[in-house]
């Protein structure tokens, strides 16, 4: 079965997914190179989680500001890579 990219799977998916591999990581019952490639999806999966996150507190805190007037502002979110090929 094909893993889905994170950036297509909900916040809860990826933290399931990402929950059975540290089960899986923890039970020492995986070969070196199947438990690299499971390592690696899991930082795959936490950084986008950290990322979904860091966009629902910058969502909540353009929603919380004082002023009643204010309305909901797009943000851009540049990923690690493409800040990192800009320079």
């Amino acid at each position: 079965m094909a893993s889905k990219k994170p950036e297509n799977m909900s916040f809860e998916g990826a933290l399931e997914e990402l929950d059975g591999i540290v089960e899986q990581l923890e039970s020492g019952d995986l070969a070196l190179e199947d438990a690299l490639k499971k390592f690696e999806r899991g930082i795959i999966l936490a950084r986008s989680g950290q990322e979904k996150l860091s966009q629902a507190e910058q969502r909540v805190a353009i929603l919380m500001q004082d002023d009643d007037q204010a309305e909901l502002t797009p943000f851009e979110v540049n990923s690690k890579k493409e800040t990192e090929s800009e320079e």
